[in-house]
């Protein structure tokens, strides 16, 4: 018997239910939050346009970029390198010629290495894995392994990295990122904290480098920053219901604030041309600098989400 689509897709999908209603929904086509309901209030924002195909990464939820990724456009990073001060770790980030935007991570199918079970606090708890294989050594040709494990609170949802490096000879270096989309009523009432004083490359132009004056953040326009050396903790403001919620990060000293108001989301077929004011991205990572792994060792990273469920 033909395997359908449908079946297909059932055995894609993994689900953590902690109960009252709350619930995290991972696909394992590239390991990808595409749900967290919190109360059964959706916390993420996942474009009714988005490709489930399994071959497309999934446009919103909290994709999980792994390797390198374009920084600025190639005509940019060339005028960029005699233009722009550029501090010299950026040199390198020019296009990665032999991948996708972004990395494979969010475009290859992970592993279920543990099952949603219930721990003895009531919270529910999975893991996941990807290993090079023929797919990714053919765009980036080391030995890797990575864990991701994700537990489920009551008004939390917890993200636990592990990279690890088996070669016995060969070092590499990375870069990586939760690609979190938040659902709100309307990003331009989104206020984000724990930027003010910290420096940033604006994407939006050709990558000039500012510093944060304001206390708080606010998206009113096509906005693509990598703020460096950001605190471990971020609160935004307005999410779902006019909430707020917090970003706790460890081993993530970028933060990443995307939306790419409306040309842009014109420009994109998986993203509807009207649904730029309800999604604000807030992003933990490693991107302005690499994070390089010796042989044998491991890297660890983690971020908690947490929702603050009374009115602001």
């Amino acid at each position: 018997m033909a395997t359908t689509a449908a079946a297909v897709a059932a055995t894609s999908v993994v689900v953590l239910d902690r109960g009252n209603n709350t619930t995290c929904t991972i696909n394992l086509h590239g390991a990808t939050v595409v749900s967290w309901r919190v109360n059964n209030q959706e916390q993420l924002f996942v474009s009714k346009l988005a490709s489930f195909d399994g071959k497309k990464a999934i446009r919103g939820g909290i994709p999980f970029v792994f390797r390198k990724f374009l920084l600025l456009p190639f005509h940019m990073w060339m005028r960029s390198q005699t233009v722009f001060h550029l501090p010299s770790y950026l040199a390198q980030f020019g296009p990665w010629t032999f991948g996708p935007q972004h990395g494979f991570a969010r475009i290859t199918r992970w592993h279920l290495d543990r099952a949603p079970e219930r721990l003895h606090n009531g919270d529910v708890e999975a893991i996941f894995s990807l290993m090079d294989n023929d797919f990714t050594r053919s765009i980036w040709n080391y030995q890797f392994r990575i864990t991701y494990r994700l537990i489920l609170r009551e008004k939390e949802l917890h993200f636990h990295i592990g990279v690890y490096n088996p070669s016995k000879d060969l070092s590499f270096s990375f870069n990586m990122l939760l690609h979190t989309y938040l659902k709100v009523p309307d990003v331009r009432r989104c206020q984000i904290t724990g930027l003010q004083g910290c420096h940033f490359i604006d994407k939006t132009r050709e990558g000039a480098i500012y510093q944060e004056g304001r206390e708080v953040v606010t998206v009113n326009e096509w906005t693509d920053r990598i703020y460096q050396h950001t605190p471990q903790e971020h609160v935004i403001t307005n999410v779902v219901s006019g909430r707020k919620m917090r970003l706790h990060k460890y081993n993530f000293p970028d933060t990443v604030i995307w939306n790419p108001w409306i040309d842009r989301s014109r420009e994109m077929s998986d993203f509807g041309d009207d649904e730029f004011p309800n999604m604000l991205c807030v992003e933990a990572g490693n991107v302005s600098a690499p994070v390089i792994l010796l042989p044998g060792t491991a890297f660890e990273a983690s971020q908690i989400l947490q929702v603050f469920m009374h009115i602001i």
